[in-house]
């Protein structure tokens, strides 16, 4: 019987869903949100796409001996504007510690049946109170609630007291309104420098970047280039 890995090496897939012209907007978030709207387009028309929403982030970890340790996973984007992309999370779990360590991180939009990605790497900061209490309000309840048990990226036990923690903070707040808690909130990147990738035939795909003219600022013009596949 033939093995998954026995098959990485010769598995192919033909690229040829579209171009990415030189005549890309000034303005990558122009972009962005339009290729957004196609993979949400795309998850109505054909179901292949589960969450548009589904991003990678990238983040450094120190060892011991302060060697860094890129560290991924996924998360979901809940805002994106001219200030840079928002996601939400428990901020005392390994990502928001690395974070705060090492406030630079890099963010993957990939939408593969579509042959196309978006990568935006850049500052990270956390997100004003008002902001995050705002997003916190619109979260279903059994979410909120799940925000407290969780004592995000620390070793349990066993999933039996994972639950009765949940049963424990659902009893805490039976009858009354869920708050956010201190440790959870939003990170805000804001890019300095951002990468379209549309898959083409032979491998010689299209790679548009754009980069902030002013170095770590979050601000300033953008400079756009395309790179070689």
């Amino acid at each position: 019987m033939t093995s998954a890995s026995d098959r990485l090496a010769g598995e192919r897939l033909d690229y040829l869903a579209g171009s990415l012209a030189d005549a890309a907007p000034a303005d990558p978030l122009e972009l962005c949100n339009a290729w957004l709207r196609d993979a949400f387009a795309r998850r109505e028309s054909h179901g292949d796409i589960s969450d548009p929403t589904a991003v990678v982030l990238s983040t450094v970890a120190l060892g011991a001996d302060g060697t860094p340790r890129p560290r991924s996973r996924t998360v979901l984007l809940k805002g994106l504007d001219a200030d840079g992309a928002v996601v939400f999370t428990n901020l005392d779990s390994d990502k928001g510690q690395e974070l705060r360590t090492t406030p630079r991180a890099a963010l993957l939009m990939p939408w593969y049946p579509l042959q196309r990605q978006v990568r935006i790497e850049g500052r990270v900061e956390e997100v004003p109170a008002a902001e995050s209490d705002a997003y916190w309000a619109t979260r279903p309840r059994g979410s909120q609630l799940g925000a407290w048990a969780s004592h995000q990226s620390r070793p349990i036990d066993s999933r039996e007291q994972l639950e009765a923690q949940y049963a424990e903070v659902e009893a805490r707040f039976e009858g009354v309104e869920v708050p956010r808690p201190e440790f959870w909130g939003g990170l805000r990147i804001h890019p300095q420098r951002i990468e379209f990738w549309q898959g083409r035939a032979h491998r010689v795909h299209d790679r548009i970047v754009y980069e902030r003219a002013t170095d770590d600022t979050g601000s300033g013009s953008w400079e756009r280039h395309r790179l070689q596949p």
